[in-house]
């Protein structure tokens, strides 16, 4: 679970609901006069805009749109059981968000989950984006373990409160959270659509590898993961960017939620891609 280190919303980032025609989305936005380009940040597992946040100001200094938004069922964007949570669905979402925040070709990234869903996007409209960034993520199911049952996970979600299994889960935190923190991610867990959330579960159990779909689009990709990332291996990662034509961008002392960890490496990583592409 992406734990941010702060709920204060920075200067410059506006919190606001983006109309599609596949629905209202719960989105930050950073926005800038005569942008050199924009860019949309998809969160991943249990995660949400609020990942990208303090991202979203580094962004717009280095002169770019940038929109993060909740997924459909996803904190604050709402989800329903007669909901699509295909990935191809999730995909068109992205697609639909990027299109009412500009009518140009945007820098699409995933994260985690949210690479699925953008390699996903990518593969399918490839049109739709100026380029492709993936963090913390893999090249298909992140698959179940001992240390992260997800399969389990799915099947309880049939059953027990969302609350429940958040508390459930936080008894086998690290070390306590401070309880503004605490709230946030409790309330946040709380408001996603069971149904969203195990459909996201199943994806990471069962979804394809689409990285020879992606290489075919000839998008410019970037390649990002913390040297400490404990999700999809690092092995794996590696190997997903070299099919991708690309050296992976390891960021020294950071794990699996890097735009919440140290945003400001993050970007530091990052921008040169995006102003080069």
């Amino acid at each position: 679970m992406s734990t941010p280190q702060t709920l204060a919303v920075p200067e410059g980032v506006a919190a606001t609901r983006i109309e599609t025609p596949r629905g209202s989305f719960a989105a930050h936005v950073a926005r800038v006069d005569a942008p050199l380009g924009h860019v949309l940040l998809v969160p991943g597992w249990t995660g949400s805009k609020e990942d990208f946040t303090q991202l979203l100001p580094l962004l717009a200094q280095a002169g770019f749109d940038a929109t993060a938004y909740d997924q459909r069922g996803q904190f604050e964007t709402p989800g329903t059981a007669d909901d699509d949570y295909a990935l191809e669905a999730l995909a068109a979402d992205a697609g639909a968000v990027a299109r009412a925040a500009s009518g140009d070709p945007v820098h699409l990234l995933g994260h985690s989950f949210g690479g699925l869903v953008a390699q996903t996007a990518a593969a399918k409209r490839p049109e739709r984006w100026r380029s492709l960034s993936l963090l913390c993520t893999g090249p298909g199911a992140l698959g179940d373990s001992p240390t992260r049952p997800l399969r389990h996970l799915a099947d309880a979600l049939l059953t027990v409160p969302l609350l429940e299994l958040h508390r459930i889960g936080e008894r086998a935190a690290d070390a306590p959270r401070p309880p503004e923190i605490a709230a946030f991610l409790e309330r946040r867990f709380v408001a996603n659509s069971p149904d969203s959330l195990r459909a996201m579960t199943l994806h990471l159990l069962e979804a394809p590898d689409r990285v020879a779909e992606v290489a075919a689009t000839g998008l410019p990709v970037w390649v990002g993961y913390g040297e400490l990332d404990d999700a999809w291996p690092l092995a794996a990662q590696a190997d997903m960017a070299h099919r991708l034509g690309v050296e992976p961008t390891v960021l020294p002392g950071l794990g699996h939620s890097p735009g919440v960890e140290d945003p400001a490496a993050l970007a530091a990583a990052w921008l040169p891609f995006l102003t080069a592409t």
